[in-house]
């Protein structure tokens, strides 16, 4: 079983940046396709930026192309959300989970972290 911890949000003014750290204690990211993921308040969770599990194929939901940036850092066992050029829009609860070879998520609660805040204001 695995145990991942998301890290990095906080309060930031449109334009700023944020980064983002998911550490999974219980697997190897290496071994699984991962992404980064966000919910506003009464709405559903989406996901944002996918990597592959060997780290050389990356995808962005259309609204942060060009500002966000998905990495991995294989020694450290952690995936980060580089986040530029934020705006209002981009206020959510980040999330990131272990997704399958074909990029969806496990129905169980530990293959996600706990959420961390991201707050922009304008």
């Amino acid at each position: 079983q695995g145990h991942l911890v998301e890290s990095g949000g906080g309060s930031v003014q449109a334009g700023g940046s944020l980064r983002l750290s998911c550490v999974n204690s219980g697997r190897n990211f290496s071994d699984y396709v991962t992404g980064w993921f966000r919910q506003m308040p009464g709405t559903g969770r989406d996901r944002v930026a996918t990597i592959s599990s060997g780290g050389d194929y990356t995808q962005y939901v259309d609204s942060v192309k060009g500002r966000f940036t998905i990495s991995r850092d294989t020694a450290k066992n952690t995936v980060h959300l580089q986040m530029n050029s934020l705006k209002p829009e981009d206020t959510a609860v980040y999330y990131c989970a272990a997704l399958d070879d074909e990029y969806n998520p496990y129905p169980f609660t530990d293959y996600w972290g706990q959420g961390t805040q991201v707050t922009v204001s304008s």
